[in-house]
Order: structure tokens, then sequence, then C-alpha cells
């Protein structure tokens, strides 16, 4: 059924939050630490002159002008662009021009995920798990150590807003042998990809988990699943280095936690959506608007965990 594409305005964004906010935060508490509370807070009160406000003054006809201050808050979508510029600014110093890159992303299956949102601590393990596999993966393609270098980025919510962790890596086309010799990987199997990716995280999981019921859990993994998991090497290299690549990485890092324009309506108790799958079709659908908090709270919640870490060598990144 075809919607009206007019969309909602950042006023109404803020208003489902004055309206459910405290209905959510009963639901899961979880969500009630202070330093939580505090970002909504400031959302819901950027640009409103009640949560501070500078004055200037016309010098020859002393004309008053109140303008409000901003929150400067990527969980705003008023103030995230200035947050996005900034931390651009930042890693685009520490990445070298000249230096070619290569996008990774790595999934796991839904049987997996709640562990992860139950031990949060896993997330970084995650992540260390992942560099450890590329490592490998590169050693066997060339036959050698090599070092190389990673911006890891953890994404913890899935195009619907809903709880799917996942990897998003930059490594450099190539690597460094022991010998200091400069070695450029151009193809990668896939198929040592997907079993690499599955036997390292499996492995981990097991390890740090080690319940009865992850185990038995892992084990039918391993039966079910018997091509590997998901592990995506995408095709060309990535923008070259600098801001280039630094706006290529904000988009997973410090984009705002819901985008406006997926909001078509609001009408108190409902939020609809659009979403697209495979950027084919426009799927459209509503929920309550309490989970439509939760789909934005989630990755405020995660942002302890949503951190970019980097294997710093002479291979493009530095301290």
């Amino acid at each position: 059924m075809p919607h009206n594409r007019q969309r909602v305005d950042k006023a109404t964004f803020k208003q489902i939050f004055r309206d459910h906010w405290e209905t959510f935060q009963q639901r899961y508490p979880r969500y009630q630490q202070p330093e939580i509370q505090t970002v909504i807070e400031k959302m819901l009160g950027c640009g409103d002159p009640a949560s501070g406000y500078i004055t200037y003054v016309c010098e020859h006809c002393l004309e008053e002008k109140r303008v409000a201050f901003s929150c400067k808050s990527s969980f705003c979508l008023s103030c995230c662009k200035v947050y996005i510029d900034q931390w651009v600014a930042h890693i685009g110093q520490t990445l070298y021009e000249g230096v070619s890159y290569r996008h990774v992303v790595l999934t796991m299956p839904k049987a997996l995920q709640l562990c992860f949102y139950r031990d949060r601590p896993l997330l970084a393990d995650l992540m260390q798990c992942g560099v450890a596999m590329l490592q490998d993966a590169l050693a066997g393609v060339k036959r050698c150590v090599l070092e190389a270098g990673y911006v890891v980025v953890l994404e913890t919510a899935g195009r619907a807003g809903h709880w799917h962790p996942h990897l998003h890596i930059l490594m450099t086309s190539g690597g460094v042998t022991p010998a200091q010799r400069w070695l450029e990987v151009d193809y990668f199997p896939f198929e040592v990809l997907h079993k690499k990716w599955q036997y390292y995280l499996l492995t981990m999981v097991k390890e740090r988990v080690g319940t009865q019921e992850i185990r038995h859990t892992i084990d039918a993994l391993w039966r079910r699943y018997r091509q590997g998991f998901v592990a995506y090497w995408e095709k060309g290299k990535v923008p070259v280095g600098g801001e280039g690549l630094a706006y290529y990485l904000a988009k997973y890092v410090v984009s705002p936690p819901t985008s406006l324009r997926r909001i078509l309506r609001y009408d108190g108790q409902r939020v609809c959506y659009e979403t697209r799958e495979d950027h084919l079709a426009s799927i459209y659908s509503s929920s309550g608007a309490t989970d439509s908090v939760s789909r934005a709270a989630r990755g405020r919640k995660d942002a302890v965990w949503r951190r970019v870490q980097s294997q710093c060598s002479s291979l493009g990144l530095e301290n």
C-alpha cells in the first residue's frame, strides 16, 4: 500500500521521546543509567532557550536576539552533522594519504546474537576476534605473516533498528612481511573467509561463555552452516586515505541512531517506518512508539562498545 512521501520533522522525533521515554525506562530498567538519561535530556532540550542561550545585542539599535544552545550530541538529529564533521576531521588526521583499503563485513547467525546482548563485554572480544581472523587469513593467502592495518567498527543494529551485532572493518589492501617488504592482496578466496570466520567466532564464544546451552547451540551451528558464516569482502577499494576514508567510516560510527527520512508518521501511539532491503524495494512497517524509542535508545546504550580499534603501523594508521 503506497504511503505519503512526506516525512516527519525533528520536533516529531523529540515528541516520540517526550511521550514514551518514561514508559520505556520502566519496561527496560537497564536504560535508567544516569549517563543515558543525560543524553536524552540534552537532546530534548536542544535549541530550547530554557536549556541555556546566548544574547546578542546590536550596538546601534540595542535590539537583543537570543540564540538557544545546541546539545552537540550525535544522538540529536540537529547536531549530528557537526558531530560527524568533528569526528571526520580527527580521524582524517590519523590516516596517511595514498593508502588503499578494503571493506570487510563480518556477521553472525541470529542464534548467537542473544548471548552478545546479555553479555556486552563480548562485543569487545568480537572486535578482537575479527582482526585475529583476518590476520590468519592473510597469512594463509600469502603464505607468510603479514602486518596489516585495521580500523574496526562495531555496529549493533540492523537496517530496521533491531539488535544485530556485526563488524565493519577497513583493512589495508596488503601488508608488510617480517622482512619489511610490502605485499599487495588483490585476491581473497571467499570460501576461506567464510569458514575461518565461523571457526574463530564459534571458538571465541565457546571459550568466553562456556555454558552447556551455548555448546549445544554451537554444535548445531557447525552442522547447519557447512559453508561458514557470512563474511563479505567488498569488491574494489574504498576511498584512499584522509577525509574521504573518514567520511566513509563515519556513516557506521557516528551516524544518528534513526534516520529522520525513514519515519513517515507518528500518531501518538504508533510510528510508521520505511526501510529498504538490498536497495531494491521499500518496505513499510509500523510499531508501537515505545518500540521506536527502543530502536533509537539501543544505539546510545551501546555507544560504550561502539568504538574504533586501530591496529597501528606504518601501513597507514598512526596513534
